[in-house]
């Protein structure tokens, strides 16, 4: 069993009661037609299921992180989709010890950024085929990019559709 060093965050619940209400766009969300290969839950980190009911909002996560730690990220600042559960959601499962949405062959974005919300730097991942060797690539990338001091935050985003996926904040 692969023991992760760094943690995968969910969307904060108060956050996404914020967005549920309004999105970071300022657009009440609307249910959004289920994805038949599950899509990828922000607020409990896995794949949707076909009984449940999904919003795909507008989310701004360095812009809402610069908002809670006083940073200033300026031009870095981005909007972009991500999904929820329409209504209340319990969150990543107590369990759940893996980086999420780790499929193999998958390609990551690590984006690092600085105390001041200011962008130090990134690089891309292909995950191995292997499910616990793409848990141990991740871990050793989000290593890689807390080697550097001045990193406080990394964003790790699906190239595919350059959509945030979580973030890990220095331990």
């Amino acid at each position: 069993m692969t023991t992760l060093t760094f943690r995968p965050a969910a969307i904060a619940p108060h956050v996404l009661r914020e967005l549920r209400d309004h999105d970071d766009a300022g657009v009440v969300p609307r249910p959004y037609a289920l994805d038949p290969a599950g899509a990828p839950l922000r607020c409990c980190l896995r794949r949707s299921r076909a009984d449940e009911r999904i919003s795909l909002v507008s989310y701004a996560p360095l812009r809402r992180w610069a908002a809670e730690v006083g940073a200033e990220p300026g031009a870095y600042d981005e909007t972009g989709p991500v999904f929820l559960h329409t209504g209340p959601c319990e969150g990543p499962a107590p369990a759940a010890a893996l980086h999420p949405f780790a499929e193999a062959g998958a390609l990551r974005a690590l984006r690092r950024y600085t105390a001041e919300g200011h962008i130090a730097g990134g690089g891309i991942l292909r995950l191995p085929d292997d499910p616990a060797r793409a848990q141990e690539a991740l871990d050793q990338a989000l290593r890689a990019a807390f080697a550097s001091p001045e990193v406080a935050l990394v964003h790790v985003r699906a190239v595919e559709y350059g959509c945030f996926l979580y973030e890990v904040r220095r331990p």
